[in-house]
């Protein structure tokens, strides 16, 4: 049986929030916006779909200007973060090369197009990832992103790792197995199989694969 895990990136691989505060802060500086945004305003708004945190953060600018504001501070964000990365969460690397060489590894968020892409060439993390998939790139919300992986990959059984409760939605919905990181921002349901990290993965997964 082909089996992937899929991770959501945000809160569940690593934790990136406080660069992107310093990013978005600067561009809306160079905006002329006088707003200033904190890290734990933009952590609440991880995961979420481009027009929604817009949205969310800029309610005070005109709706026919704010995703353009959004827009010009994720283009930012993608140059900083090309340079800055992210924090990963402890044991993160040592975990993939034991998962990539038993299951497929994908990543899969609801963040701008290549998003992804600049987590795996900033940490060199290609190697352990055989595909991945984000709403910037198809247009399609993260539960379509799963369901096009599993179908262009040919996999039997899916498993998705993310952390809020919108990614157990996204992944009821697409017919994957969700696993809850605790160690993230968000809470759900506590009757899901869930890690409290990272490096917890493996064991769990060759319980719940016992348990099929």
């Amino acid at each position: 049986m082909k089996t992937g895990i899929f991770f959501d990136l945000d809160g569940t691989l690593w934790d990136a929030v406080e660069n992107i505060t310093i990013s978005w802060n600067d561009e809306l500086r160079r905006q002329g916006y006088p707003i200033v945004l904190s890290a734990d305003t933009l952590q609440k708004e991880m995961g979420k779909l481009m027009e929604d945190i817009a949205d969310s953060v800029f309610p005070t600018i005109e709706k026919e200007k704010r995703y353009g504001v959004l827009r010009r501070c994720m283009d930012y964000e993608m140059e900083y973060l090309k340079t800055h990365g992210g924090r990963l969460y402890d044991d993160l690397e040592d975990t993939l090369k034991i998962l990539s060489s038993k299951y497929f590894l994908c990543v899969i968020s609801n963040g701008q197009e290549d998003y992804v892409k600049n987590f795996l060439d900033y940490y060199g993390f290609h190697q352990y990832f055989s595909d991945y998939e984000e709403a910037g790139r198809t247009g399609m919300a993260k539960a379509e992103n799963i369901r096009l992986v599993m179908e262009r990959n040919h996999l039997e059984k899916a498993f998705y790792v993310g952390d809020i409760l919108a990614d157990m939605q996204a992944a009821d919905k697409a017919g994957a197995t969700f696993i809850h990181a605790a160690y993230g921002f968000g809470t759900v349901p506590a009757d899901r199989p869930k890690i409290n990290r990272i490096s917890d993965l493996p064991d769990l997964m060759i319980q719940l694969l016992t348990e099929c």
